[in-house]
């Protein structure tokens, strides 16, 4: 590698590391001066803040790594070429695809970090960032799924039920349908399913039970009877943030399960399974789109790089944040959704960074 690639990549590197160092104490700071009378009142174990706080600076960096990479790079580059540093290398007879192939080295190392990240360490301190949330910060408001739930429980069952408590683990008007290949063989309805922890039995009030058959329906009656189900009744509304806990292998068999059961929210897991992969591949893009933007030496100096930059970046954001919740929300293909704000910044990025080499 020539003294030009290491002087570029020692500042890539260097200045994306400098900017995590500088605005994660910054989140830190901000989150607990929000987060101290809940922790005070909760009296919250010092080594549980503690780790609280260690699973969020892998969260937020994780969340927010492409803004800083961004914002880093404008600024290196910017600094460069007030110091007609980029004026220099180019009049060398250096070409500027040549100039660009530092950037693009650091750009991989960031993107296989971020992969890395992403697939196994993120989704553990999302575990540990969201527990601790739920159970000290905003107790008893895990948002899961508990209206007209239909589950496919097996290969041969499916439930339904118009109405769960995850709080006091019941539900109403519950169902369970046994198939043989297409053929209904039974039915068990309840008007109300309570589950026992005490010895993982389900008590079912109202209980009718049909079979079906070839001459004629038997049906069975009980005001109350105590079974066990073939399901875990947790399993069947997980939290929202589930997903996000994840690492890559659980993930995909977690969201081949769901699909399985017909989840409501699996637009809401594929966006998160999607996002794994597009937003490394941002790393890439926001580099090319810095370097373009910042390598011109302007009258304004610096600022003006750093405000066109800073723009940039919160409207990729919007792109990100907008299309996720309404693919999340509707029936909007989630994987169109998550590519879009790198598909449009793609193109943008080519766009700049023709002009920038002109």
């Amino acid at each position: 590698m020539k003294i030009l690639d290491w002087y570029i990549l020692k500042r890539y590197l260097g200045t994306f590391i400098l900017m995590l160092l500088l605005f994660v104490p910054i989140g830190i700071i901000v989150n607990l001066a929000e987060k101290i009378d809940k922790i005070l009142e909760n009296e919250v174990p010092f080594v549980e803040v503690a780790a609280y706080y260690l699973d969020f600076t892998i969260y937020f960096a994780n969340l927010l790594f492409p803004l800083f990479l961004f914002l880093s790079v404008i600024w290196f580059t910017s600094k460069l070429a007030n110091n007609t540093e980029i004026i220099a290398f180019l009049s060398s007879g250096v070409s500027f695809w040549r100039f660009l192939r530092p950037y693009l080295i650091g750009a991989t190392i960031v993107c296989i970090g971020a992969l890395v990240m992403s697939m196994y360490l993120a989704p553990n301190a999302s575990k540990g960032f969201n527990e601790f949330k739920y159970q000290y910060l905003k107790k008893g408001t895990e948002v899961k799924e508990t209206s007209d739930v239909y589950r496919q429980i097996n290969d041969d069952e499916y439930i339904y039920a118009s109405n769960f408590q995850p709080k006091s683990k019941s539900a109403r008007n519950f169902t369970l349908e046994h198939f043989e290949g297409n053929k209904l063989t039974f039915k068990l309805s309840a008007s109300r399913l309570q589950y026992n922890e005490a010895d993982s039995t389900y008590t079912l009030s109202n209980f009718d039970k049909r079979i079906i058959g070839e001459e004629g329906d038997q049906i069975f009656h009980e005001r109350t009877l105590d079974t066990i189900l073939p399901f875990e009744f947790d399993e069947l509304t997980p939290v929202t943030y589930i997903a996000e806990t994840l690492n890559y292998n659980e993930l995909n068999d977690f969201i081949d399960q769901e699909a399985r059961r017909g989840s409501g929210n699996m637009n809401r897991y594929l966006v998160v399974a999607y996002k794994r992969w597009s937003l490394p591949v941002s790393a890439f893009i926001l580099t090319i789109i810095a370097v373009a933007v910042s390598s011109i030496k302007r009258r304004g100096g610096m600022g003006v790089n750093l405000a066109l930059g800073i723009s940039l970046a919160f409207i990729f954001i919007f792109f990100d944040k907008v299309f996720g919740t309404l693919a999340e929300q509707s029936t909007f293909s989630p994987l169109i959704a998550v590519w879009f704000p790198n598909v449009s910044f793609g193109i943008l990025a080519i766009y700049l960074l023709f002009n920038a080499k002109r």
